[in-house]
């Protein structure tokens, strides 16, 4: 790419959530992510991000570090030197989707193909169910009993009754849970046992990361996958004897290239994977998709829970999820 004719922009943007999400640290009516666009004079690549407050970031502050690096791009950045120039994080995600975005357009091929994947299948995505009253989550769980794999939102008191209630809402429903670091090792040892009678498969995150050392000692009779736990391949050394999965998302890997070999390197350490997905639009889950094959449990449900996606948005047929098109990313 020539310097003169490369630009980096970074905006944010809001997209409003169909009714209220809400976990154990709180509730929010509407997404606000970050766009980045880089321009090579002919092509445009994108990347989306969602800054994430529990670890440090704000939309003014990724925005800032993102633009930081304009003059980095215009004298050849590129998606190599910048796993050295930024930490993991939202901020390198948006960028490094960019740059894999853009170099599919410059050669004229898709980005699985770069990634060296040579079949894209379509994935079954979980279906998350916010954080409520156990009425109002049989009531969620009643209205999405057709889809196979339902994901829990749970924050400590309460949560048996919760599950006990989806449950009942959708029997035939396959369940996993996310404690979102709302536990304690005492509410551990009284709900697994009961979790585990009703068939939950996964439980999210028990636990807030760096307080997590006793998972070593406790039995774990429902896989454990860590999520706030484990960002790039630095986590896995304080994983692995923990966890039984890992929850991958690329806000908390820094992108699409470290997801990739994240996703390998534990899976040569004998634990699972999971993708996840930060609240966000199509743009977002779009590079995801390629990490999220042949995986134990796919969570790309952002989308589905928004009032209103971008353009050439993903397709879903309920909780089939197809990999994207070019004209969106990739």
């Amino acid at each position: 790419m020539s310097a003169s004719t490369v630009t980096l922009s970074a905006k944010s943007e809001s997209f409003p959530i169909e009714g209220r999400f809400t976990i154990s640290r709180g509730s929010k009516t509407k997404v606000d992510v970050v766009i980045v666009e880089i321009n090579d004079g002919e092509h445009t690549g994108r990347g989306e991000c969602v800054p994430y407050a529990r670890y440090g970031e704000s939309i003014d502050s990724v925005i800032e570090l993102i633009m930081s690096l304009e003059d980095d791009v215009k004298n050849g950045l590129d998606r190599e030197s910048l796993q050295r120039k930024l930490p993991s994080g939202a901020a390198r995600n948006a960028l490094d989707c960019a740059f894999w975005d853009l170099e599919s357009k410059q050669k004229n091929t898709r980005a699985y193909d770069l990634a060296g994947i040579a079949d894209m299948k379509t994935l079954t995505t979980a279906y998350t169910l916010s954080l409520e009253t156990p009425e109002k989550m049989r009531e969620s769980a009643e209205k999405n009993a057709h889809r196979p794999l339902l994901k829990l939102k749970l924050g400590g008191e309460g949560d048996i009754q919760r599950v006990q209630a989806v449950r009942i809402g959708a029997p035939n429903s396959r369940l996993i849970v996310d404690a979102n670091e709302g536990w304690t090792a005492e509410s551990y040892q009284k709900l697994v046992p009961r979790l585990h009678e009703l068939g939950v498969e996964m439980i999210e995150q028990p636990f807030p990361a760096g307080d997590d050392e006793i998972l070593k000692t406790l039995d774990r009779p429902i896989a454990l996958c860590a999520d706030e736990s484990c960002h790039d391949r630095e986590s896995l050394k304080d994983i692995i004897g923990k966890y039984d999965m890992i929850n991958i998302k690329l806000d908390k890997t820094g992108g699409l290239t470290e997801a990739l070999a994240l996703k390998e390197e534990a899976e040569a350490n004998g634990l699972s994977i999971m993708v996840g997905c930060m609240l966000a639009t199509s743009l977002a889950m779009a590079p995801a998709i390629l990490v999220a094959q042949d995986t134990a449990i796919v969570d790309l449900d952002g989308p589905l829970l928004l009032a209103s996606d971008r353009e050439n948005a993903l397709r879903f047929d309920e909780s089939e999820l197809f990999p994207p098109e070019p004209e969106l990313w990739g």
